[in-house]
């Protein structure tokens, strides 16, 4: 029998390690005889004295005790919360600093796992101003010693931080987050009790036009009724500038999604409106629509230099969503196919073509890697292939008829670096070559990094 190797490092030890890198999740990386501990809130070069929380057979987690040697990248948080609150990573870390760590980061990912070396990663696109970008917040609620609280989650939990200010979403946000919480107080509207299922509001959902400066507000509740609605939505209406919709969202689930199946507007307009560069999108409760409006046309702006299109190309946008892409696509192409597995999404990108007169667009509801392969069977050919697919990046039979259609050329847009390099090495396992890689900060404080890469068929 083989003698169980004993670790370097057991739980409640200190020790003193130099941070080496950072974790996707923006954990600091230190080790003991080669053994990693993730510490947060350490930066890459910092000497800290670190207390072991947890070990296991590979690596550790650490707690900082002392800052022994601090990064010239360190900055005081701005945010009275951020401590405690998961909603940033990195607000310790310079913003140029930032860019440096995620553009390492999407590199050293795509020679580790996609084996993809001698490809330009570039310097990652960031923001002027990196801060108040969310134009989206999805704010739980809850109660604690007896009052209402709304915030956000601590760390890797479902407990709310009461927040006041959130200095990456919307001022706007903030305002409304705040006037709700203190008048469900004043009227005695029950907030949510995730353990017992109790209670009656859930969430605050609040979307921003920033083009437009229109507001919704959506209430979320368990139960089919709000109390004092026209109550509520009186204050709204008199304390939040550019509102233009109240809904009523009802999730009566024992789930972590925050919106449920049924809803309904109380007030005002079913959408909203806002813009990327030339094209106008229309936003409801439920559309998907980029998160930092300024970075999603540096993205798309991206995308579509590296699309290189003449305005005589057929071009298929996976994964669409309402159309965002699609549309900037259908400005020089000669026709673009999408296609989105939520339907409702795809008769908002089909709204969104006619709001802004597009004649050359085609969309369909229905998995990418089953609707691709069929028109594939009709002969539907493309010379450019657009992805911009969730997490887990794209599936192996969306990657084979890629391959088969052998189009000229493949855009793919990454919310991922880890899903972006595995599917990267089959598609140059199969015929094409990537030529570059754009990282672009579409969330400044936050660990997340997005990229648009750039791959030609050999």
């Amino acid at each position: 029998m083989t003698k169980k190797q004993a670790l370097p490092v057991k739980k409640n030890d200190t020790v003193t390690v130099t941070i080496e890198d950072l974790t996707h999740e923006g954990h600091g990386v230190g080790k003991v005889d080669g053994y990693p501990l993730f510490i947060p809130m350490t930066l890459p070069d910092e000497e800290v004295k670190v207390k072991v929380l947890k070990t296991t057979k590979n690596f550790g987690f650490g707690k900082l005790e002392e800052m022994v040697q601090a990064s010239e990248d360190r900055t005081e948080p701005p945010c009275p919360v951020y401590d405690r609150c998961g909603g940033c990573q990195l607000q310790h870390f310079s913003y140029e600093g930032q860019l440096k760590a995620k553009q390492k980061q999407v590199k050293d990912v795509l020679e580790r796992i996609g084996k993809i070396k001698d490809v330009p990663v570039h310097p990652t696109l960031g923001m002027e101003d990196p801060w108040r970008y969310r134009n989206k917040s999805q704010i739980p609620v809850g109660s604690e010693s007896g009052r209402i609280i709304a915030g956000f989650y601590a760390t890797r939990s479902h407990r709310i931080v009461d927040t006041d200010v959130c200095l990456i979403q919307e001022e706007i946000s903030d305002r409304v987050m705040n006037i709700v919480k203190q008048e469900a107080d004043r009227f005695g509207i029950q907030p949510y009790d995730e353990e017992r299922h109790k209670g009656v509001l859930r969430h605050v959902v609040v979307r921003y036009g920033r083009t437009s400066g229109e507001v919704m507000v959506v209430l979320v509740t368990r139960t089919k009724h709000l109390p004092h609605a026209e109550d509520l939505i009186a204050v709204l209406r008199e304390k939040v500038p550019g509102l233009k919709s109240v809904v009523h969202n009802i999730n009566d689930q024992r789930t972590n999604v925050i919106l449920g199946n049924k809803g309904q507007t109380i007030w005002g307009s079913d959408v909203i409106y806002d813009s990327i560069g030339e094209v106008k999108f229309t936003i409801s409760a439920r559309s998907f629509y980029q998160i930092n409006p300024v970075q999603t046309e540096v993205l798309y702006q991206k995308a579509l230099e590296y699309a290189q299109l003449t305005g005589e190309e057929s071009v298929i946008d996976a994964y669409c969503g309402i159309g965002t892409i699609s549309l900037f696509l259908a400005q020089k192409a000669k026709k673009v196919f999408g296609v989105e597995i939520i339907r409702q999404a795809i008769e908002d990108a089909k709204a969104n073509a006619e709001l802004n007169g597009f004649n050359n667009t085609e969309f369909e509801a229905g998995p990418a890697e089953e609707v691709i392969p069929a028109w594939h069977k009709k002969g539907n050919q493309a010379d450019v292939i657009v992805v911009d697919p969730p997490r887990k990046g794209c599936d192996q039979e969306l990657l084979d008829t890629m391959l088969a259609m052998k189009p000229k050329r493949i855009v793919y847009v990454s919310c991922n670096p880890a899903t972006l390099a595995r599917d990267l090495r089959i598609l140059e396992d199969g015929g094409y070559q990537t030529q570059e890689v754009q990282p672009v900060d579409m969330f400044p404080q936050t660990s997340h990094v997005e990229c648009v890469a750039w791959l030609e068929l050999a």
